[in-house]
C-alpha cells in the first residue's frame, strides 16, 4: 500500500502495531534481542547523574563511552517486530543520551569555557562516530534516490556526509550544492515535475532513445551549480563524496570529496563517475588552480563509472570521517536484481547470502589468476578487472532502502523517462524509505545532535 505522506504511513504503522500487539513487546524491556540490564542501567545511572546538574559528573558518564550498539540496541531485529519503532526504554535511553549533551552544550562559560566545550564534545563526536548516506549508481533510476533524500530531509535526518557514483553522484551533488532553504525549495515535488519535463523536453531532441553524454551534461548543467568540492562545502556545510573508477588497468579508484581533493570541480567529476564503459567515453578532471583557473587534474588519467569499482564507499568514509552507521539507497540496475536485505531473517533469504558471500569469496580467490592471464592483453585487462570489482564489492549497509523488484527493467537502464515515470520512482524512493526512518532517526540523533552542537560552538552568533 502506498501512502502520500510520511504521517499518513505512521498513522497506518500504529494501527497495525496496535492490532498485532507489537505496541505491547514496545512497552515491555525484557527480549532476548538485545542487553536491556545494561540499557536500563546506564539510563538510571544517565538520569541519576543529569538531576545532580554538576558538569564534571556528566562529562565523566560520556568519557565512559558512549555507543550507538550499546548493549546490542542498534540490533536490526529490534526493528523487525514492530512496523515502526522499537523497544520503549531503547528510545528513552538515546533521548536521554542527547539531552544530556544539550545540558553541558548550555552551560554558562563560568563553568565550563567555550573551549573546553569544543575539545569535549569533537571527542565524544570521534568516539560515537557519524553517519553517512550512500547513493549508489543507478542508471533511469536515480530519481529513487531523490525520493529517499527527499524523504529524510523532511524528517531532519538527512546526514552531512553523503556519497554516491554514476547517477547516485548526481542526486548527491544535487543534496551538497544547495543550501537548506534552497533544498526544501529543489525538492518540491511541483518543481521537481517541472525540471524532469524540462529535461525530457531537452532529451528528446536526440533520436536516440537512450542517455547519451549530451544528455547527462545537460542533466548535470540543471541541477548542479559550478562549484569545487571544497566551495560546496562551504556553502552548505555537507560533505560531497564521488567515486569514479580507473580507465586503466593500473590505476586505482578514488573519491574525490573536501578533504582530499577541495580544488577539484563538481561537473566534471560528475561526468566521470556517470560515464558508462563501453558506452560513455572516459573524462579527464579539471581542477581550480591556486590564481583561480580552470585546469586539467591529474591529466595523464581518465575516469570512468564509479560504481564498477565503489559503488557505496563505506572504507573510505570510514577513515576520512570516522563514519560508522551507514544508509544505503540502492538501485543499483547491475546488482538489484540479485540483491538481498542482509539484515533478512527469513530462510530463503538468508540461504540466497550464504551463496552470494561464498560466490564473492570464490571470485576474490580467482582474480588474481584472471589477471595473470590477461595481463598483457588490452582491453581484455581492464574489462577482466572491472568484472571482478563488481562481483566482490559489498552493495549493502546498515540500513538498506531499495526499490521493489517489479521496478527493474533491464531494458531501460539508461533510458530517457517521461516526467510522469520519474515522478513516479520519486514517490517509490519516498515510500520505501518510510519504515526505515525510526531506526535512522534513533541510530543517528546522537551523532546529529553532536554535529549542531559543535557547528554552533565554532560558528557563534554574536
Amino acid at each position: 500500500m502506498k501512502f502520500s505522506t510520511y504521517e499518513d504511513w505512521q498513522s497506518d504503522a500504529r494501527d497495525r502495531d496496535e492490532r498485532a500487539g507489537a505496541v505491547r513487546w514496545q512497552k515491555e524491556e525484557e527480549s532476548s534481542r538485545y542487553d536491556y540490564r545494561t540499557i536500563r542501567l546506564r539510563l538510571d545511572e544517565l538520569r541519576k547523574v543529569r538531576s545532580t546538574h554538576d558538569p564534571r559528573q556528566l562529562m565523566f558518564y560520556y568519557d565512559e563511552g558512549i555507543h550507538g550498539n550499546t548493549g546490542g540496541m542498534g540490533s536490526p531485529s529490534l526493528y523487525r517486530h514492530a512496523t515502526n519503532g522499537t523497544k520503549q526504554l531503547i528510545s528513552d535511553y538515546i533521548e536521554e543520551l542527547a539531552g544530556g549533551l544539550d545540558q553541558l552544550a548550555q552551560l554558562d562559560e563560568s563553568f565550563l569555557s567555550r573551549d573546553r566545550k569544543l575539545g569535549f564534545f569533537r571527542r565524544v563526536q570521534q568516539a560515537f562516530g557519524r553517519p553517512a548516506l550512500m547513493l549508489s549508481g543507478a542508471g533511469s533510476l536515480g530519481p529513487f534516490h531523490l525520493g529517499v533524500a527527499s524523504a529524510m530531509w523532511e524528517q531532519g535526518v538527512l546526514p552531512e556526509i553523503i556519497s554516491g557514483s554514476s547517477a547516485g553522484a548526481i542526486i548527491a551533488a544535487v543534496l551538497c550544492t544547495h543550501r537548506d532553504d534552497e533544498l526544501t525549495t529543489l525538492l518540491q515535488p511541483e518543481r521537481l515535475r517541472e525540471t524532469f519535463a524540462m529535461l525530457y523536453d531537452h532529451e528528446q531532441q536526440h533520436r536516440s532513445h537512450q542517455l547519451n553524454a549530451e544528455d547527462i551534461r545537460e542533466i548535470i548543467e540543471t541541477w548542479i551549480p559550478e562549484m569545487t568540492f571544497g566551495e560546496a562545502h562551504e556553502h552548505t556545510g555537507r560533505y560531497l563524496n564521488v567515486s569514479v573508477s580507473p580507465s586503466e588497468v593500473h590505476q586505482q579508484s578514488r573519491t574525490l570529496n573536501p578533504v582530499i581533493s577541495p580544488n577539484v570541480f563538481i561537473k566534471e567529476t560528475l561526468m566521470a563517475t556517470s560515464a558508462v564503459p563501453g558506452v560513455l567515453p572516459p573524462v579527464r578532471l579539471a581542477a581550480r588552480s591556486y590564481e583561480g583557473r580552470r585546469i586539467a587534474y591529474v591529466k595523464s588519467r581518465q575516469w570512468v563509472d564509479g560504481s564498477v569499482t565503489d559503488d557505496l564507499p563505506r572504507a573510505r568514509l570510514r577513515r576520512v570521517y570516522g563514519c560508522n552507521f551507514f544508509i544505503a539507497s540502492q538501485t543499483n540496475p547491475m546488482v538489484l536484481w540479485a540483491l538481498q536485505d542482509p539484515n533478512a531473517s527469513d530462510p530463503i533469504s538468508q540461504a540466497l547470502n550464504i551463496g552470494q558471500s561464498a560466490y564473492k569469496e570464490w571470485c576474490k580467490a580467482t582474480y588474481p589468476f584472471a589477471m595473470r592471464a590477461v595481463r598483457n592483453i588490452y582491453p581484455a585487462n581492464v574489462m577482466t578487472r572491472m568484472w571482478y570489482s563488481v562481483m566482490t564489492q559489498d552493495y549493502t549497509a546498515d540500513v538498506n532502502i531499495m526499490p521493489r523488484k517489479s521496478v527493474l527493467d533491464p531494458t531501460q537502464v539508461l533510458a530517457k523517462l517521461p516526467p510522469e515515470q520519474s515522478m513516479s520512482l520519486v514517490e517509490e524512493g519516498r515510500n520505501a524509505s518510510w519504515r526505515h526512518l525510526e531506526r535512522i532517526s534513533h541510530c543517528t540523533l546522537v551523532g546529529r545532535r553532536l554535529h549542531h552542537i559543535i557547528a554552533d560552538l565554532e560558528n557563534p552568533v554574536c
